[in-house]
C-alpha cells in the first residue's frame, strides 16, 4: 500500500510572467550573441554572450519545485528529476501564512524563474529556504535546525496531513 500524498506546486500569474519574460529575453540574447554578434568582437565576447543566457536557464531548471510529498516519517520536495527531503521528526511547527515571502531578500537562488526558491530572509522568518510557486498558498515548516516555506496546492490539507503524520511520529 502507497501511503504517500502528493501536493501539486501550482504557478501564480507572477512566477509565469516572470518565467516567460525571462525565457524570452535569454533567448534572444543567447540568439542575438550567436547570430548577429559583430563578427570583429572577442570570439570569447561572442561566445559568453550567446551561452551565458542559456546556461542560466539550464542552470536553474533542475532547481524547479515540481511539487511535495508527505509520506510516514518525511517531507519530500520534489525536484526536476531530484528531491529534498526532511524528517517529519524534526518538524517543530507548521502553519499557514499567505505573508511569509512579503519583504524577502533572496540571498540565493530564483526569484521568480521557475518559482521563487532558494535561501531568503525576512524580518519574520530570518534566513530560511523557499520552495515556493505561489506565494499566497505558503506554509511555514519550522524544523529543528532550519525553516522551510513550501507552497502545496490545498495548503489547509497539507497542513492537517503533516500534523497526522507527526503525531505518528512522536513518541
Amino acid at each position: 500500500m502507497n501511503s504517500e500524498t502528493r501536493y501539486h506546486a501550482p504557478w501564480c500569474l507572477v512566477v509565469k510572467i516572470i518565467t516567460a519574460f525571462s525565457l524570452i529575453l535569454l533567448l534572444a540574447v543567447a540568439g542575438y550573441g550567436a547570430l548577429f554578434f559583430s563578427p570583429s568582437a572577442s570570439p570569447v565576447l561572442r561566445l559568453t554572450v550567446a551561452v551565458l543566457p542559456l546556461a542560466i536557464i539550464f542552470a536553474t531548471l533542475p532547481f524547479m519545485v515540481r511539487g511535495f510529498v508527505l509520506a510516514p516519517g518525511e517531507l519530500r520536495v520534489e525536484r526536476l528529476g531530484w528531491q529534498n527531503r526532511y524528517a517529519l521528526a524534526d518538524v517543530v511547527s507548521v502553519k499557514i501564512d499567505p505573508e511569509a515571502l512579503r519583504g524577502s531578500i533572496r540571498l540565493w537562488g530564483s526569484g521568480g524563474l521557475f518559482g521563487f526558491f532558494g535561501i531568503f530572509r525576512n524580518r519574520q522568518l530570518g534566513v530560511y529556504r523557499a520552495y515556493g510557486t505561489d506565494p499566497k498558498l505558503a506554509v511555514i515548516v519550522k524544523l529543528n535546525q532550519r525553516t522551510i516555506v513550501v507552497t502545496p496546492e490545498h495548503p489547509e490539507r497539507f497542513v492537517a496531513e503533516l500534523e497526522t503524520l507527526r503525531a505518528r511520529e512522536i513518541p
